[in-house]
């Protein structure tokens, strides 16, 4: 492994332990878009994810089909279904130049290219649509991995040449430019997406959050990293790195991938070079003798759509008819914490989170002293207290401060002004809140 390979190991690796560390408080929040990186089950189920794609190029070394039809194939010979994280054209990101081979600009300086700088014509949506008709038509996922993969914001650790997108704006509308293809031309709606080199700042206060609460999709990470796309000493090192980590955590622990979401790389690594072609036929043969079926993403969220809950908590119906209704139940990290109590930001957000996201975007309302406008909560809060269901005080919102029983009694009084009684408690953990919001819904009064 090369001095380049081991520093971009090594700085995404810190990146990562910063980024838990300063998204610790962000994702102690309620948000209409969920991080989803794996969910909580005892069945043996998993899903794969394939970025960067569809690749017409063959494999490499030696391949003589092209790269994605490798990979459904493989899937099809174990019954397995993949889930495909596409770009749509990179054609448009020039001028530019190649970096240095085994370095993280390899394809582009400036920009990515994908499958590689100058041979854009033979990847991504637009210009391979019988590959994006034949993952459709195999059962596969297709999700969007937005149309041009230029970065939503500044990524200076790693990509500090690249070039990013503008503003909000301009992120929603290269979401929305690849949603509105594959839907005008394939008759197939995408609800999954992953930011490029998963990017979440955006300039103007905005993050990727944001951009999905406006596109109406959720945000699909991954939990465990299949390997391939790092260059190692030779080929035969990085596909053994894609199945010899995966084996290890399955002698230890047979049921280490329960619910989990594996990345891949549908395209080249750094050294242009594609292990996923024979790795990816190896991991699946080690699945297959663990008795591990591999969904779609979307099939794994019908199983369990949450990180922390599944069928046995008694909240779980509720909380996916919830979901279902459009209410913000869930953290940013997919998780619903039953017991923790309900504060007053967070029953704003849970009833008004979507619409108010996006009027944060499209109407920069005033926040409050103790809520400032950029905070997520704030256009929540917003709503809550025009249309009366909630209250402030002297300029401030209190919204940290617990839900009481009285306060709680008035939203339902605007929401649900034909319910039947219904008996409140006194105080409000997550779970009885999404009970109660679920019988008043139900009840065909939302």
């Amino acid at each position: 492994m090369s001095i380049v390979t081991k520093s971009i190991g090594i700085a995404k690796k810190v990146k990562h332990l910063i980024s838990e560390s300063s998204e610790s408080d962000k994702n102690a929040l309620l948000s209409p878009v969920r991080r989803i990186e794996r969910i909580k089950t005892e069945q043996r189920v998993c899903a794969m994810t394939f970025d960067d794609g569809p690749c017409r190029l063959p494999a490499s070394p030696g391949g003589k089909i092209p790269l994605t039809i490798s990979l459904l194939e493989s899937l099809e010979k174990f019954g397995a279904r993949g889930t495909f994280d596409i770009v749509g054209d990179t054609s448009a990101n020039y001028p530019d130049e190649a970096g240095k081979q085994g370095s993280a600009a390899w394809g582009g300086v400036r920009y990515d290219h994908y499958p590689d700088i100058y041979k854009d014509s033979d990847g991504g949506a637009v210009s391979c649509p019988e590959i994006v008709e034949r993952i459709i038509s195999g059962g596969h996922e297709i999700t969007n991995h937005t149309y041009s993969h230029v970065l939503f914001g500044k990524k200076n650790v790693v990509y500090g040449k690249r070039r990013h997108l503008n503003g909000v704006s301009d992120v929603i509308d290269d979401i929305s430019r690849l949603h509105n293809y594959i839907k005008d031309n394939f008759g197939y709606e995408m609800t999954l997406s992953r930011p490029p080199h998963y990017v979440d700042s955006i300039s103007g206060e905005y993050s990727s959050y944001d951009a999905y609460a406006a596109t109406g999709y959720q945000y699909m990470a991954a939990s465990y990293d299949g390997a391939g796309w790092l260059p190692l000493a030779d080929y035969e090192a990085e596909v053994r790195a894609m199945w010899e980590d995966m084996e290890r955590k399955l002698m230890d622990d047979p049921d280490y991938f329960c619910g989990q979401i594996i990345f891949q790389k549908d395209g080249y690594n750094m050294a242009r070079r594609s292990p996923v072609a024979d790795g990816l036929e190896i991991q699946l043969e080690i699945l297959d003798r663990y008795n591990y079926k591999v969904l779609t993403v979307s099939e794994l969220l019908n199983v369990s759509p949450f990180r922390d809950t599944d069928c046995s908590d008694n909240c779980f119906d509720a909380a996916k008819r919830m979901l279902e209704y459009g209410y913000s139940i869930c953290y940013r990290d997919n998780t619903l914490r039953p017991e923790a109590p309900l504060t007053r930001g967070e029953l704003a957000m849970m009833v008004y989170g979507r619409r108010a996201t996006i009027d944060k975007i499209t109407q920069k309302p005033r926040g409050f002293s103790d809520l400032k406008t950029e905070h997520p909560y704030a256009a929540a809060a917003i709503t809550a207290v025009r249309n009366g269901s909630m209250a402030s005080q002297e300029g401030k919102f209190h919204p940290n401060h617990p839900v009481t029983k009285p306060e709680f009694e008035k939203l339902i009084d605007i929401h649900f002004p034909e319910r039947k009684c219904i008996s409140l408690p006194d105080s409000f953990s997550h779970a009885q809140t999404i009970i109660l919001l679920d019988t008043l819904a139900s009840s065909g009064t939302v």
